[in-house]
């Protein structure tokens, strides 16, 4: 199961190196959703145009992402980086990044001539993604410079003072630097997707947006770029079409369903179920083992994509916040908010998913239909769809590579083929961890699967969890991932087993797992 990878390419490396980057910034975003969730209810109900508008209420609206959102990120961070300690003086730094910025639009608004429109504020976000790094990792740093030499008895002294003035240090390069810095770029981003929106050119965003999530690079993108944009501009519009540029249900239900139809073997079988979890459940994940089966349904996915951009370009379809998941439901709750425009703009963003559905429906049906024959073919002489699909992927890609030949294994498994588990056996599996970029939709999913066998089977001392890549250590047993994040998470903990897996929510592999744990178990029993 846990095979040795090949000198990783400069292409792979940049692409693990593009997914680790996303990783971290999704790291630090997606533990703070719960805030930026309660800041859209407290806008839906509480501003001037909401449900229930509350003049004192609404007085949180500014404070809430202007403070305490970016101090938030900030501290989560720093927290991934060098724990607490890094948390808090990120957090300390992100604040002078926040004032420093305030400060030069203030200066700014002064220049300018009476009756002008003034330069909003910017919130910090990105600011925060910036400083939570720069100050946890200096901060690590410098504890390592006098580690070991700090006399006995001032530890406390010396810990609480470096970090208090580290931290002092972080405030200044945040007002100035960090601050001008983040203020320059927002504006350049910001002038970007406005010149896209009135030459009319902000679906060919989706040309980028839907091969990066198949691949998945789209944390750094939706994470990077994409919700302190839209946040932005929903704090000044309030509400924001960038938010619908990589979480439309649409493009991937469409694929879903066209496999549902038209698939052929194992595909076709497990379609209907990922088409639930993905457009109820916000788990995107599970389609893009099906694009990458078939990249020439990638154009289908951009097709799509750029389809529901346009509709709510046109029509003026947006959200009031971040739906996250990505799910219909997630996507209906910010839509509908006042903010965004109520019914009437909740009713364009439903045309947007229905026709990006559509779109890549029809696109993805052409292109299985045109070669349903030969992949008929290839599955009668392999007796496996899948391996079918992974052989015609290598025919496209020209190459082979380690995550389509683990795919490939997990096919062979599903058809009896059998494996060679000697690799795994030399280590006692007590603790299995799934891994994803975030360590909660996919990962959360595949665990519960896989709970529920190994519970079936009868085996009670095994814990099965899911965590983030970057939260991985060694006192993981065994490791399952997609394909894709496999890489990252072997050198993450090398010590470990690896599993990879096409799909979190039905593979042969968890099959493979439990026999394998029984066994281990078995033979410890009947050990003297």
């Amino acid at each position: 199961m846990s095979t040795a990878s090949a000198p990783a390419t400069g292409t792979s490396r940049a692409r693990i190196g593009v997914q680790r980057f996303g990783t971290f910034l999704s790291g630090m975003i997606m533990p703070n959703i719960p805030a930026l969730i309660a800041w859209g209810i407290i806008t839906m109900f509480f501003i001037p145009v909401g449900f229930t508008p509350n003049a004192d209420l609404s007085t949180l609206v500014f404070p809430f992402i202007h403070y305490a959102l970016p101090l938030l990120i900030a501290y989560t961070g720093g927290n991934i980086v060098y724990g607490v300690r890094g948390g808090v003086v990120a957090s300390i730094g992100v604040m002078g990044a926040i004032v420093g910025s305030d400060v030069l639009v203030d200066k700014f608004n002064a220049t300018l001539p009476e009756g002008s429109d003034p330069l909003g504020y910017v919130h910090m976000f990105i600011g925060a993604m910036i400083m939570a790094p720069l100050a946890a990792y200096t901060m690590k740093w410098l504890d390592g410079l006098w580690e070991g030499k700090i006399k006995a008895g001032f530890e406390m002294l010396v810990n609480m003072f470096s970090a208090g003035i580290w931290g002092f240090v972080m405030v200044i390069i945040g007002f100035y630097p960090i601050a001008w810095l983040v203020n320059g770029i927002m504006q350049v981003l910001g002038n970007a997707v406005s010149w896209l929106v009135e030459m009319n050119l902000l679906p060919l965003t989706s040309i980028v947006i839907e091969p990066a999530k198949v691949f998945f690079l789209n944390n750094a993108i939706n994470h990077g770029v994409l919700t302190p944009l839209g946040l932005q501009q929903a704090a000044d519009e309030g509400s924001s079409i960038l938010f619908l540029l990589e979480a439309n249900p649409g493009p991937g239900v469409g694929l879903l369903l066209a496999f549902t139809f038209f698939g052929i073997g194992a595909a076709r079988a497990s379609a209907p179920g990922a088409a639930l979890i993905q457009f109820v459940g916000g788990i995107h994940e599970v389609y893009f083992p099906y694009a990458l089966m078939k990249p020439m349904l990638i154009l289908a996915l951009i097709a799509g994509g750029a389809t529901g951009v346009t509709t709510n370009m046109l029509l003026g379809g947006s959200l009031a916040a971040p739906a996250a998941p990505g799910s219909i439901i997630a996507v209906t709750g910010q839509a509908v908010s006042p903010a965004a425009g109520g019914v009437g703009n909740l009713m364009v963003v439903y045309l947007s998913v229905f026709l990006a559905a559509a779109v890549t429906f029809v696109i993805s049906w052409v292109i299985l239909r045109a070669s349903r024959k030969r992949d008929l073919a290839a599955m009668a002489a392999t007796d496996d769809a899948f391996g079918a699909a992974i052989t015609q992927t290598e025919a496209a890609k020209g190459k082979s590579s380690d995550a389509l030949s683990g795919l490939r294994g997990a096919a062979a498994t599903a058809t009896g083929a059998g494996i060679e588990p000697a690799t795994m056996t030399e280590r006692e599996i007590k603790s299995i961890v799934f891994a994803c970029d975030a360590g909660m939709g996919s990962s959360a999913m595949g665990a519960s699967v896989l709970r529920n066998k190994i519970k079936k089977a009868g085996i009670e001392d095994v814990t099965v969890v899911n965590k983030a890549i970057a939260a991985l250590d060694a006192s993981a047993d065994l490791v399952i991932t997609q394909n894709q994040l496999t890489d990252r998470a072997r050198q993450k903990t090398p010590d470990s087993i690896h599993v990879s897996v096409d799909n979190f929510m039905n593979s042969p592999r968890y099959d493979e797992v439990v026999d394998l744990v029984r066994t281990q178990h078995e033979t410890g029993e009947q050990t003297p």
